[in-house]
């Protein structure tokens, strides 16, 4: 049982640590509840973001501040009953946006960003999923030319700090890259080295089943049950008990449920996020985001994919109604939209922490423990870098990445 693993989450990150620790001659078996990928990292815009080599910070001007408060705009909605129950953990994440820690947080998040790319190729290369994959980036629309101004400056200024690569269009050069807009905007940038895939379960599923190749099992279970036994850890699966020497808690928004039931007390919070298909006739070149109204458009296997912003409510809350609604009256306005895919919008939760950064590392009071979840919006982009780097970490090797910035120790209370 020496080198053998118990990885729960059957999402893009635990499948891609359990891949590579089956890479390293680990006995692996991955724990989950359903299918690997049909959570939250089926609902996400399906982008690999290299472009994103900064984490989204809490806003500090006011007219945002107030414009979010009164439910304006579409990019962040809230409901009022859960706030007093998330309020503490928004505040961590405001003081921790202030510039003076954001900069250090932002240089930790591009250490991970950067290898984004390699990593996914190097999985994709294996299971066979090219076809699933877009290699043309993406868009960000801009309505006036106030922000689109801005955010040429951003661009500009990221291309500097981080080499990104961007290609600045104004609105008639948007309009002949993508004719099938059917509003003019002031322009857009293309970001020109994210990825896009046409299904982001489908591509968790080909990396599950490049994992099975491997040597590893998936195995039905319940991650609560999750115990010590005998020197290691113990799962109860639909194939009864399952032993190893060392376990890993990868459950995306669910992570906190089973690190408390050890008695680790993480300050996890999520923002809620949805999206729906709509038949739709085709036409876009790449994804696109219309960045002042928070919707993303993207061109995907069973339609066209419409997603809204951030909720900031409890996991288990009831769904709202307000943002998919707008975001569905915005994209008509945009693009030639038919009718839904879906009965009902799906609704998923991003992982995150007041810091930003993801949790990876070991427990600092039960051997054998770790801890891999809290990427915020960026899991499945980062799934198979952090993998990497939680794998090499539980085979004692030298980490490709400096792991102290995302160490679960910095949560530790004294």
């Amino acid at each position: 049982m020496t080198k053998s693993a118990l990885v729960l989450g059957g999402g893009m990150v635990g499948v891609c640590t359990a891949w590579h620790l089956a890479q390293r001659g680990f006995d692996v078996t991955l724990i989950e509840r359903g299918e690997p990928g049909r959570e939250t990292s089926y609902g996400n815009a399906g982008l690999i973001q290299r472009e994103a080599v900064e984490p989204y910070e809490f806003p500090h001007d006011l007219g945002t501040l107030l414009r979010v408060a009164v439910g304006i705009g579409n990019d962040v909605a809230w409901r009022a009953r859960d706030l007093p129950a998330i309020a503490p953990r928004l505040l961590r994440y405001w003081w921790h946006s202030f510039p003076s820690r954001y900069r250090a947080i932002a240089r930790s998040y591009e250490a991970m960003i950067r290898h984004c790319l390699d990593e996914h190729q190097r999985m994709i290369a294996a299971a066979g999923a090219d076809n699933l994959v877009a290699r043309d980036g993406w868009k960000a629309l801009y309505r006036t030319g106030r922000a689109f101004e801005a955010g040429v400056g951003e661009a500009r200024a990221r291309a500097q700090r981080t080499g990104v690569l961007s290609e600045i269009l104004d609105g008639a050069a948007l309009a002949q890259a993508e004719p099938v807009l059917l509003h003019p905007m002031a322009g857009a940038i293309h970001w020109r080295d994210p990825w896009s895939v046409s299904d982001p379960g489908e591509l968790v599923g080909r990396y599950a089943a490049l994992l099975e190749a491997a040597g590893g099992r998936i195995l039905r279970g319940d991650a609560r049950s999750l115990t010590r036994h005998a020197g290691g850890w113990r799962v109860e699966t639909a194939q009864g008990p399952v032993d190893a020497a060392q376990a890993v808690i990868a459950l995306g928004p669910w992570s906190d449920m089973v690190a408390r039931t050890l008695g680790y007390r993480f300050p996890l919070f999520v923002k809620r996020g949805y999206h729906r298909h709509f038949a739709w006739p085709g036409g876009l070149a790449t994804p696109v985001l219309d960045t002042e109204m928070g919707i993303a458009m993207i061109p995907m296997a069973r339609g066209l994919r419409v997603t809204t912003g951030a909720e900031f409510a409890h996991r288990d809350a009831p769904s709202g109604t307000r943002q998919m609604a707008r975001s569905e009256q915005i994209a008509r306005a945009l693009l030639p939209l038919g009718a839904a895919v879906e009965a009902q919008p799906w609704r998923g939760a991003r992982p995150c922490m007041p810091d930003m950064l993801p949790v990876i590392g070991p427990a600092w009071d039960h051997p054998g423990l770790w801890f891999h979840f809290g990427h915020a919006h960026q899991g499945f982009t980062l799934g198979p870098t952090t993998g990497r780097l939680c794998a090499e970490m539980m085979n004692g090797e030298t980490p490709f990445i400096d792991p102290a910035p995302y160490s679960p120790a910095r949560f530790r209370r004294a």
